[in-house]
């Protein structure tokens, strides 16, 4: 028997993916927009929580949505249909944290001086 998916998964997903969206946004602001200098520590710590992220994120998007294609020719039965209904908010959920790694790996390159 099949396991059900539970709405926690797609609020915790959903939750992880908020958080590195909003730190994408206050390094980008900050290396970017003000070009005040970061910690390297924590610079590279955000860089290794992106590529985690945006890692961890494609594996459990694909995993959930080749679970809802699993369900797909059922969705007459309403167990089914709820399977795949919260498989897809979740995998939609994992591509969200997906592009938040992208977003805050991309934030923080070392931005390039104007005289270069």
């Amino acid at each position: 028997m099949a396991p059900q998916v539970q709405w926690t998964s797609v609020i915790v997903l959903l939750a992880a993916a908020a958080i590195v969206l909003v730190l994408a946004n206050s390094t980008y602001r900050t290396l970017h927009r003000e070009r005040r200098l970061m910690d390297v520590h924590r610079a590279v710590r955000f860089l290794l929580l992106a590529k985690a992220s945006a890692l961890v994120g494609a594996i459990i998007a694909g995993a959930y949505l080749g679970f809802a294609l699993h369900f797909v020719n059922q969705l007459d039965v309403p167990l089914p249909q709820t399977r795949v209904i919260r498989s897809v908010c979740a995998s939609i959920a994992a591509v969200l944290l997906v592009v938040g790694g992208l977003l805050l790996e991309r934030a923080c390159r070392v931005p390039k001086d104007k005289d270069e």
